[in-house]
């Protein structure tokens, strides 16, 4: 099997440079039996929770936020959930396995954009929002037009992404679960309904922590069994595997990773402020009760984030040894040390030489809850925005019911998901990374620009928010379009009409500039109350007076 470590670490993310010409396929394992009893547990128990939870969603809130009422441990915890994807911990373990220091880089880039979010962020989005990003760009502005923006850029981020978790699962759990690729993509789209058409954001909530707390304990526990061969010295382990690895001392050398300073630069900032523009993270600032604990669930978060990725950098360097010197993972022996199931299976072959199939089958358990409580944390975020922003927002003027409200989201999770099963089998043999460097680079160009200029800039108007949002979205999208990872290697065309594989570094300016300019330009006497009604946004903003509470339950 060819090396996994684009469908993977793209499946979550976007990596220039990693671009396979399509997704590398799996072929179908035995049935691990210890993988799919543990993954029966923890489906049995987060049912019970979307049951328990079922009974306290009886409001929009409660559906939307759980009420308010998430703890900022809680919420922390649950953002990580949410953060941390399957290919985290497999298609970083890998990246680590196979490029070493650069790979620890790569980690850091995702990480780089937990600061802007605690520091220009967290605050005024629980402070100003109450269910939905929209919220904010929409409140001193044309709540109609700035929402039908904001919810447009927000499915285009959520059905993109959405796509490359499917399609990372359903290629994931052929491998691991020895189940058929349709199967698993079924499985997958019909449980993330259930927590979210009967749970809301409480049960997603907990499936989220959950998930955190399983792949939290199950890496660590992996990385103390393989780091204690080594005497938990880490010169140790860096010295044997330097002596091993083909890059030998340029192990720990960083820059190999991409080829050109453009595309790093416009990677790092793709990955800084797509993170401050997923509508799937944001949502997650309004669970809590104030701006205070908005707060302390960013740094939480950040914590667990950290921790995470320093376990997988001591991972990847002990698979070197672990797994890269044992020849029961090779394919045909021990020639040409070719993993069985690629590089990107590291993780797991970890898992079973020090842990043998017990841990490998817990392993496994928690790679598929973790794509299932990414996929129910966007199938959320992509509800609401049909039912929060387009529903009730721009087609009942404000004046829906709750009830309705409810139903409509409910309504909007079932197609999504069956959208989502539908869009993980037709793509099944897709090159998947454009859609994840097209889900960063649109949260990037599209929401982030606005709704940064909308908490900070006064000037912004109506106008210039529309067409800055816009502008950000068709940009990043065409820029996508027109790349290597698209054009050539899905189109099939000779050659790219855009030199580059990632969108931020030329659509963010674009975003920026044209909502700067056609807001300086608007002249209207609409435009002269948004500016004044700034004052009023950062009084809000600042204190949080007039801003949703928690439900009492």
């Amino acid at each position: 099997m060819r090396n996994l470590i684009t469908a993977l670490s793209l499946a979550a993310f976007s990596a220039a440079g990693f671009a396979a010409d399509a997704v590398a396929q799996t072929e179908k394992q035995a049935t691990n039996w210890h993988a799919i009893i543990m993954f029966c547990i923890f489906v049995a128990m987060t049912m019970g929770i979307t049951y328990w939870a079922a009974s306290r969603t009886k409001s929009t809130s409660d559906f939307y936020t759980a009420g308010g009422g998430i703890t900022g441990f809680q919420n922390g915890l649950a953002i990580a959930g949410d953060y941390m994807s399957a290919a985290t911990l497999l298609g970083l373990t890998a990246m680590v396995y196979t490029q070493g220091y650069d790979g620890y880089i790569y980690m850091l880039c995702f990480f780089a954009g937990w600061p802007i979010i605690l520091f220009l962020m967290a605050e005024r989005l629980r402070n100003l929002g109450k269910f939905t990003f929209s919220d904010i760009t929409a409140y001193r502005l044309d709540q109609g037009k700035v929402r039908t923006m904001a919810a447009v850029s927000s499915l285009t981020v959520v059905c993109f992404y959405l796509i490359a978790q499917m399609v990372g699962a359903g290629q994931l759990i052929k491998l691991l679960f020895g189940l058929e690729y349709n199967t698993a993509i079924f499985v997958v789209g019909i449980l993330m309904m259930v927590y979210v058409t009967f749970g809301g954001m409480v049960a997603t909530t907990w499936v989220q922590i959950i998930k955190a707390c399983m792949l939290l304990s199950g890496g660590t526990l992996v990385m103390f069994l393989a780091f204690g061969q080594f005497g938990f010295s880490f010169n140790t382990l860096l010295d044997k595997a330097m002596a091993v690895h083909k890059l030998g001392d340029k192990l720990m050398y960083p820059g190999a990773l991409l080829k050109d300073p453009v595309t790093a630069i416009s990677l790092g900032l793709g990955l800084m402020f797509g993170t401050a523009g997923l509508p799937h993270i944001l949502m997650r600032f309004f669970t809590v009760t104030d701006a205070k604990e908005a707060r302390k669930s960013v740094l939480y978060a950040s914590g667990f984030v950290a921790y995470f990725f320093n376990v997988i950098f001591l991972m990847g360097l002990c698979g070197i040894l672990i797994v890269g010197q044992d020849p029961a993972f090779f394919e045909g022996g021990e020639i040409g040390k070719k993993l069985i199931g690629g590089g990107n299976m590291v993780a797991m072959h970890l898992a079973k030489a020090v842990g043998g199939d017990m841990l490998l089958g817990f392993l496994a358990a928690v790679a598929f809850a973790t794509i299932l409580a990414v996929v129910s944390g966007l199938a959320l975020a992509g509800a609401s925005a049909i039912s929060h922003d387009i529903y009730a927002r721009v087609i009942m003027k404000g004046q829906a019911s709750e009830a309705s409200e409810i139903r409509v989201s409910k309504i909007a999770t079932i197609v999504l998901g069956m959208v989502a099963i539908v869009l993980g089998i037709l793509f099944e043999k897709m090159n998947i990374a454009f859609m994840v460097g097209l889900a960063f680079g649109v949260a990037a160009a599209a929401n982030f620009p606005v709704l940064i200029l909308s908490m900070y800039w006064k000037g912004l108007t109506t106008k210039g928010a529309l067409v800055g949002g816009y502008s950000g979205l068709i940009s990043a999208v065409l820029f996508v379009l027109f790349s290597k990872s698209v054009w050539v290697d899905v189109l099939g065309n000779a050659a790219a009409l855009f030199p580059y594989t990632q969108p931020a570094l030329f659509a963010m300016p674009i975003a920026f500039l044209t909502a700067i300019v056609f807001s300086k330009m608007d002249a209207s006497a609409r435009a002269k109350q948004e500016i004044e009604a700034f004052e009023d946004q950062y009084v809000r903003a600042q204190t949080g007076y007039g801003a949703a509470s928690a439900s009492n339950h």
